[in-house]
């Protein structure tokens, strides 16, 4: 039984060449189930909206692995704050954004609290060590805070996203696979 793989984007989504639909693509490709959802308003989106959407995914897909960039790793705090779930078998945050960040577009996920638990058996954050919506400093407070989290950091990847130069990222796929 091959695992299925819930892949959530941030702010905008993650069209092609992003490297979240070139992850969808290779796992559907080597037989995993994928769900790879467009949030609603995805240009002005509203945290309620996006939790509910996220709720029903859960439910509905019922994930062994969750993949999150940029806001929907805030998307996913705000969901283990409000919901309880059974823990999942892995999790990767991608591109987290910083609690003090002031994009008016976003206002409605922020402040945010840190989960107690991330409920996933495995859990990896990668960033970048030049991402414009966290310092890195902030990263490493981040994964303390969360306690566990592995940690890649990629030199001067920007927000790791298709205008950085990832419209491939090799090592979620790998961390996926594993």
């Amino acid at each position: 039984m091959s695992s299925k793989v819930l892949i959530l984007h941030g702010l905008e989504g993650s069209d092609y060449p992003h490297w979240q639909s070139h992850l969808a693509i290779e796992l559907i490709k080597n037989n995993y189930e994928v769900s790879f959802p467009v949030f609603p308003n995805k240009f002005a989106p509203k945290l309620d909206e996006w939790l509910e959407f996220l709720d029903m995914q859960m439910r509905c897909f019922d994930p062994d692995i969750v993949v999150c960039h940029s806001l929907a790793n805030i998307l996913w705090f705000h969901y283990l704050n409000r919901y309880d779930i059974k823990p999942i078998q892995k999790l990767m945050l991608v591109s987290p954004v910083s609690i003090s960040c002031q994009i008016e577009q976003i206002s409605t996920f922020f402040p945010y609290e840190l989960p107690h638990d991330l409920k996933a058996k495995e859990q990896i954050m990668v960033t970048s060590d030049n991402d414009p919506y966290i310092t890195i400093d902030e990263v490493y407070r981040l994964r303390d805070l969360l306690g566990s989290i592995g940690l890649k950091v990629l030199e001067n990847a920007g927000h790791i996203n298709e205008k950085s130069g990832y419209g491939r990222l090799d090592c979620a796929y790998d961390w996926v696979i594993r």
